[in-house]
């Protein structure tokens, strides 16, 4: 069997910086396809996105993907609900996640795999904002070592 390509459309870096990522998931998104023109552009923001499921079924809320250029009538409201399409008990294991407190599930990156769209998800706690300060200081520090191990000066 073919190995399949995997390209990275956008990363929701914003989660990582706001969110403590417990556990991660794949799933597929129905989509139309001035929407996968649009992707393979890259005119796709996962900032403010997140996660809800409504009567059994996954939706990505806040996924902004721009209108394609040359898809006139075809094209969908950027930001409309999205399908997740995901197996029924991942839906409601998922579901039981979030139930927890202080829980959310938040798309992290969304890919090609071949030529089909994929999401990752992750299931997501809040960070406090000392936990963010703490996280900023030891990335600082990181960058400061490796600065100083290339022969640069670490104060600038």
């Amino acid at each position: 069997m073919a190995e399949k390509s995997v390209k990275i459309i956008a990363q929701n870096r914003k989660a990582y910086h706001d969110y403590f990522v417990i556990e991660k998931y794949e799933a597929g998104i129905a989509l139309f396809g001035t929407e996968v023109k649009s992707l393979r552009l890259g005119q796709v923001n996962l900032k403010d996105s997140f996660c809800r499921v409504y009567n059994g079924e996954l939706y990505a809320l806040g996924v902004h993907i721009s209108p394609y250029e040359k898809g006139n009538i075809y094209n969908k409201d950027a930001l409309r609900e999205k399908k997740l399409l995901m197996h029924k008990r991942e839906i409601l294991k998922l579901s039981m996640q979030m139930n927890r407190d202080g829980y959310s599930l938040i798309p992290l990156s969304l890919y090609f795999s071949g030529s089909h769209v994929k999401v990752e998800l992750g299931v997501c706690k809040g960070k406090k904002l000392y936990d963010k300060r703490e996280s900023d200081a030891k990335r600082t520090a990181q960058r400061t070592i490796e600065r100083v191990s290339k022969g640069g000066s670490g104060d600038e």
